[in-house]
Formats: C-alpha cells, structure tokens, sequence
C-alpha cells in the first residue's frame, strides 16, 4: 500500500466502486490516458456503495456551503477511485494539474469557490502542496445529471507512463 492510499485509510475515508447509476448508459472512460497525462471525466460524489451520495439540489436554495464542500470531497473519493483502477497506485499521480468545477447553483449563489474547496482541500491534504497544487475553475450551473450538487473534472501527470 502506497503513501496515498495510507493517508486515506488513516483519516478513515474509502474510495468508492464505479459509479453505475440504474438504467443509464455511460459510453466514455472515468479516465483517458495520453501518455504521461490522465484526463478525468466528470464525477459525482458517491457513497462507499458506489452509489450518489445523498447530496443533490441546488447550492443557496436545499443545500449549505458545508454540505456543498462535503459533497465535493465526496467527489475527490469517486475520482481517486477511478484512478486507482487506472494506474493501481495512487502514488504514481506526480501532479494534479486542472480542475474544473461546477456547483448545482440558484441564479443568486456565488460561492462556489467556497464548494469546490472541499475538493481542493482533500487533495492538498493527500498530496502535499507541491503534488497536489493545481490550476482550477469553480463555476455555477443551472443544473447537474441526476440533480447532483458538485462534478468536477481534471487532469493529472503521472510517473512511469
């Protein structure tokens, strides 16, 4: 067991299974690899099952901030995950490059910043500020697949290509 996935277990947290959700079809990769770079598709957060967490609606009408920053750590489990079935160690990960967030948001929020640093913060913890720093967006959308409150997207390097 690598580094990463030792800090993980000693802060208690598990990387969920794929994301399947019932009676849909998903024709793409969680993740793309192009050489040394890994390109991640769009995740949610889920449950240790696999399945969406409980956090769906909108940021500033049925969700907080906190619930908001919860739900975008959930989602940097679900993409931990995918790139642990991708590479099979989490310490080959050399950089986390780009991030791309985006909030479930009422016309009035503007803080997803604030929500995606639920994502950012995980990161930075696991990776340390050099590994883990990276380039990132936050943005509102008026509407997320499945009512989810966060999906976020990256890249990352990787060591032995």
């Amino acid at each position: 067991m690598g580094d990463i996935e030792n800090r993980l277990r000693q802060a208690g947290l598990v990387l969920p299974p794929p994301a399947a959700p019932q009676g849909v079809r998903l024709p793409f990769s969680a993740v793309l690899r192009r050489g040394s770079r890994l390109l991640i598709s769009g995740h949610g957060p889920q449950d240790a099952s696999g399945g969406f967490a409980g956090m769906t609606g909108k940021l500033g009408d049925a969700l907080s901030v906190e619930q908001g920053y919860q739900a975008a750590r959930l989602v940097g489990l679900s993409i931990l995950g995918s790139l642990k079935r991708e590479l099979g160690d989490l310490d080959r990960v050399s950089r986390w490059v780009r991030v791309l967030g985006m909030v479930n948001s009422t016309p009035t929020f503007c803080d997803q910043p604030s929500v995606i640093n639920g994502f950012s913060d995980l990161i930075l913890d696991l990776y340390g500020d050099v590994r883990g720093a990276h380039v990132r967006s936050a943005v509102g959308m008026a509407q997320l697949p499945f009512d989810i409150a966060v999906e976020i997207e990256g890249e990352v390097e990787i060591d032995g290509a």
